[in-house]
């Protein structure tokens, strides 16, 4: 039953860091993608003679919606993957109780199944 046991769990856990990895590196693209487009805003009013907020505004804002999508991604990511664990760890603590009990009452019975009488 331990192997059992021990197999689901890896199949549970299986996709987990696709979740993981995703929550930990959207933010850092999302940031990439915010430097990016800001070095390209300089780089453009590098070459003006003069400039004011109407022409920068709305470049840097573009870039910076970058950073809005990575959170926008990590930010689910990360709370299905805490909640996820979650829940296979409550399910692995229950399993190993009942595994637990099994084996004590087996051990008590010599090995027989409970008689109907004493399910109730």
């Amino acid at each position: 039953m331990e192997e059992v046991l021990a197999r689901e769990l890896a199949s549970l856990n299986r996709h987990l860091s696709l979740l993981a990895t995703t929550g930990s590196a959207a933010p850092f693209i999302g940031l990439f993608g915010t430097v990016w487009g800001i070095m390209a805003t300089f780089q453009v009013l590098g070459s003006m003679k003069s400039a004011n907020l109407q022409i920068l505004a709305p470049p840097i804002a573009a870039a910076l919606i970058a950073t809005a999508a990575g959170l926008a991604v990590a930010i689910p990511a990360v709370v299905a993957f805490n909640a996820i664990t979650a829940r296979i760890d409550e399910e692995h603590v229950a399993t190993e109780n009942l595994l637990n009990r099994l084996a004590h009452h087996f051990s008590r019975s010599g090995g027989s199944l409970p008689s109907p009488a004493e399910k109730a």
